[in-house]
Order: C-alpha cells, then sequence, then structure tokens
C-alpha cells in the first residue's frame, strides 16, 4: 500500500515528487521491465563466461518481452565491469553475468585496489549454469595422465609452467588447490584471456594449463591439446577421453566446478530480483536450453536467491582458506 500511495502522490502533485523518490523507489513505481535490460558480461566475446550468456540470455528477453543486450567488458579480471554494474543505477535495468573471480575473489587478493564486496554491493538473483574446469598439457609433454604430470612436477619442482586467464582468477586458485594437494610446484604464468592460453599451450609455449571445458573441447577433440582430467567427480559425455582428476590418488579430493549468475547492484528492489530468479527458473526447466548447455560444456545450476546467497557465502570461506595458504596477493 505504501508503494500505492507513493504512486499516487507523484501523479496528483507532479513529476519533481517521484524524482525525489530514490532509484529503487523509482523502479518500484512504475512496470518493470519498461525498457531493454544490459547484461555485463566481464570477459570477452568467444570465452566460456560469453558463451553462457549468449545460450541463455536470448531466452530470458523473450520471457520478458524486452530486449537483453549483452555488453561485454574486459580487463583487470573481470573486475572492471564488476565495479560497473556495482555502481549502476538500482533499477533493475543493469545486470552482471557475473563469476567468482571478478565478484568474491579480486577483492581477496588485491584489498587495495579494489574497494568492493561483491557479496554487499551485489545482490546475488540466480545462478544460471555452471562450468567444470580440464587440466591440459601441451603436445610432447611427457606426461600422459595426471598421475604421470604429478610424477614428472616432483621430479622438475619450478620448471613446468601453467597458464591461466589471469592472477586471481577462479583458474588460478584450482591450479594452485592441484599443486596443493599434489606437493607440486608449477610456475603460473597469466594471460589476459583464456583463449589467449589455449593458443599458446597449442603451440608448446607453455606446459599446462587450467581451462574451462566449454573453452578448451575443440582443440582435445581436434588433438591439437591433450586433456589430463577435469575438475568434476564425474566424467563428462562432452569430453569422455578426460578421466576425473578425483580417480588420481593424490587429488582424490579435489573438486571444482564454477558459477556463473545474475547479479544486480545491491539496492535494486526485491520484487524485481524475484521475478528475474522466477525467469531464470523457467528457463532452466527447458528440455532444449538444458541441452544446449549440456553440449556446450556447462551443467544446468537450479538454486533460488536465499539459496545462491548462502552458497555464494560459503563457496567465499572456501576461497579465502586457499588464497591464504598459496599466499596468492596482487598488492
Amino acid at each position: 500500500m505504501q508503494i500505492r500511495r507513493r504512486q499516487f502522490a507523484a501523479w496528483a502533485l507532479g513529476a519533481p515528487l517521484l524524482q525525489q523518490l530514490s532509484p529503487a523507489s523509482q523502479a518500484a513505481a512504475q512496470p518493470w521491465p519498461a525498457q531493454a535490460l544490459t547484461v555485463v558480461v566481464p570477459f570477452a566475446p568467444g570465452g566460456s563466461v560469453d558463451v553462457a550468456a549468449r545460450l541463455v540470455m536470448p531466452r530470458l528477453a523473450e520471457r520478458l518481452g524486452q530486449p537483453v543486450i549483452i555488453e561485454n567488458m574486459v580487463g583487470a579480471s573481470g573486475t572492471i565491469a564488476t565495479q560497473r554494474v556495482i555502481k549502476a543505477r538500482p533499477d533493475g535495468y543493469t545486470l552482471l553475468f557475473g563469476v567468482a573471480s571478478s565478484v568474491l575473489v579480486a577483492p581477496l587478493v588485491s584489498p587495495s585496489k579494489f574497494h568492493y564486496d561483491g557479496l554487499l554491493e551485489l545482490k546475488p538473483v540466480a545462478p544460471v549454469a555452471s562450468s567444470v574446469f580440464v587440466l591440459l598439457a601441451r603436445p610432447g609433454l611427457a606426461a600422459g595422465s595426471a598421475d604421470d604430470l604429478i610424477e614428472l612436477a616432483r621430479q622438475k619442482p619450478g620448471r613446468l609452467t601453467l597458464g591461466t586467464d589471469g592472477i586471481g582468477t577462479s583458474l588460478h586458485l584450482t591450479g594452485e588447490l592441484i599443486q596443493q594437494m599434489s606437493g607440486t610446484e608449477l610456475v603460473h604464468v597469466p594471460y589476459r584471456s583464456g583463449p589467449q592460453v589455449l593458443i599458446e599451450l597449442a603451440g608448446g609455449q607453455i606446459d599446462l594449463a587450467v581451462l574451462p571445458v566449454a573453452l578448451a573441447q575443440p582443440f582435445v577433440q581436434e588433438g591439437k591439446v591433450r586433456a589430463l582430467g577435469v575438475t568434476s567427480r564425474q566424467r563428462l559425455a562432452t569430453l569422455p577421453q578426460a578421466p576425473s582428476l578425483s580417480e588420481t590418488p593424490a587429488l582424490r579430493n579435489l573438486e571444482v566446478e564454477a558459477w556463473q549468475g545474475l547479479l544486480a547492484p545491491a539496492r535494486t528492489d526485491t520484487r524485481i530480483v524475484k521475478r528475474l530468479a522466477d525467469e531464470i527458473a523457467i528457463l532452466q526447466a527447458d528440455p532444449e536450453l538444458a541441452r544446449k548447455l549440456t553440449e556446450a560444456g556447462f551443467k544446468p545450476m537450479r538454486m533460488g536467491h536465499p539459496q545462491f546467497l548462502a552458497y555464494l557465502e560459503q563457496e567465499k570461506k572456501v576461497l579465502e582458506d586457499t588464497i591464504r595458504k598459496a599466499n596468492i596477493r596482487m598488492d
């Protein structure tokens, strides 16, 4: 009733009163959505996060009856895009297609540079999908399995190179976790993007890489790189030649699956967040979309708004522990 009274007062007394309302109240005082939405993707076109966004967002546009514009904003491991959405008007028209590296990890590894808390300054809406990572080897590396690699790395500490898409990203932390569990020492080589890592690995410039299955599987299938194992507990039908890394005794408890999901500025009206979460849930029940996500190397990830927030809070604790043990700092 309070919102309705404000609507009536704004109509009766003129626009100035409406202009005095907070952005969130203004958004609630008119039908939503009334215009196109912008979904900011924090990585380059063609990368795995972008692929997931472009599979799901056109269908969200159909559900909402408004265009959904994907805006790729590259730089600083996704933090530029993340901060853009944090500072956006909380009216439901600017959203983040977020991942852990920019929402959770960056402020942990570089608190003096990234002055934000992703769980306080963003409102988790719903996860869209999760992606599994794969440990890859260059052509000709004398390691046909994860067991072989661990033995080789122990014989040559600090000599094998491992490429990821940057310092403090989910891929970097996965590489650190593999080293911690296996008692090995690899040289981390950070790149600006996953596709760049893949090209360098196929060309033999680096020895190893951790990359999303969705990005790597064409190169694996064409024999340009070799898959030593995936980070999920189960083998993947889309990459049948790769065992689970957890089948390797030294990595028995390893399990990493990275989420991609929608987040909004923190003060976005709860009703808008619920509407978005409900629409995502409907999309995830579509077998055709699930099939396309699976074929692209993703798994549909179903979770309501409160559960998504609790999931991210727990993940943040795990990431803090991994970062502390690996002493990862960008400051």
